[in-house]
């Protein structure tokens, strides 16, 4: 493990100057800067004292980042079928990012879950067939390759009043699927 990048790592996230960092451990900017650049190990006393002006603790320090899956395949996915709907949770565990995407699939006759107002905002794209975005009072026919982006202020849901089944990308942030 090169302690010096990660000490780099969490002081430039944080927004911290060397100097300010330096100044906050009680420690000279040159060995800060040395131990940066791992020229030099610091003890371990020396190198609580850098964690903890850093906002955390060794164990959080030393924990290994695990590298966050990028790439999603059919098996990664969650599905909930219903009589005339598919959802199609297509990033799972999302709840813990910025983003929830879903896929929605609505056979004729079909509606999706009411998505009550919310602090976020949504964002669709039709993949095929027609949809009926019902926002608040305001009823919204989408059909294949037409977009939505709406803030998360009123009531709203989807309906296929169509014959064909309607697929769609279904975007929103932050997650409340």
């Amino acid at each position: 493990m090169e302690i010096g990048k990660k000490v780099r790592k969490y002081r430039v996230q944080n927004n911290l100057t060397l100097e300010e960092l330096a100044s906050r451990c009680e420690l000279t900017k040159g060995f800060l800067s040395q131990i940066e650049n791992d020229l030099t190990s610091p003890s371990i006393s020396t190198l609580r004292d850098i964690v903890e002006a850093l906002g955390m603790d060794l164990s959080t320090f030393f924990k290994e980042e695990s590298d966050a899956q990028v790439i999603f395949t059919h098996e990664d996915y969650f599905i909930d079928e219903k009589e005339h709907s598919k959802i199609t949770w297509i990033v799972p565990n999302a709840q813990k990012n910025d983003m929830e995407p879903i896929l929605l699939e609505l056979c004729q006759g079909g509606e999706s879950f009411e998505v009550l107002p919310h602090e976020g905002e949504e964002f669709g794209y039709v993949l095929e067939g027609k949809l009926v975005l019902i926002n608040g009072d305001e009823h919204l026919t989408l059909a294949k390759g037409q977009t939505f982006y709406i803030k998360g202020e009123r009531t709203h849901y989807f309906e296929n009043t169509h014959k064909q089944t309607a697929k769609l990308l279904w975007v929103c942030t932050p997650p409340i699927f």
